[in-house]
This record gives structure tokens, C-alpha cells and sequence, in this order.
């Protein structure tokens, strides 16, 4: 696996190992939670759901989906009453 290397300027250098082509980037922070409150209250909804902190990244990614669908389809619909 590619690992980064720190440079002075705080950017992440990407080295590619014989037999691949693209660079993989640094694992990050990650931390198993027993469920999805725990998950959420130590590391936050967008945490969870965006940095995948914990094994519950997927989840909550799907519940965020629903929020964001919710609300586009709230503004259409109000839109199209409006308009």
C-alpha cells in the first residue's frame, strides 16, 4: 500500500508501489463504537457520516441522504407552489 510521507509544508506526499497506479491516500482516524448514538455523540453526526470515524459511516450516511432528499423535495415542492 502507498504511504504518505509529511513534508514541511504540511502536505501529504503519495508514493506508488510496484504493480499499482494510483496513489492511495493515509488511513485516518478510526475508532470501532458498540452503536449508532455512541458513534454519534463521540464523534459527531458528519464526522460519522462524512469522515468515516467509526463502522457506522454508511448508516449514517444513508440517514443524511433522507435529510438532504427531504429537504430538496420540500423546497421543489414549495417552489412549484409559488411559482
Amino acid at each position: 500500500m502507498a504511504e504518505g510521507k509529511k513534508t514541511v509544508a504540511n502536505t501529504v506526499e503519495f508514493t506508488v508501489k510496484k504493480g499499482e497506479r494510483i496513489p492511495r491516500k493515509p488511513l485516518g482516524e478510526y475508532a470501532e463504537a458498540d452503536n449508532l448514538s455512541q458513534a454519534i455523540n463521540r464523534d459527531g453526526f458528519l464526522g460519522t457520516a462524512m469522515d468515516d470515524k467509526n463502522q457506522f459511516g454508511p448508516v449514517s450516511m444513508m440517514i443524511l441522504l433522507l435529510i438532504v432528499a427531504t429537504v430538496t423535495g420540500l423546497a421543489l415542492k414549495l417552489m412549484s407552489l409559488y411559482m
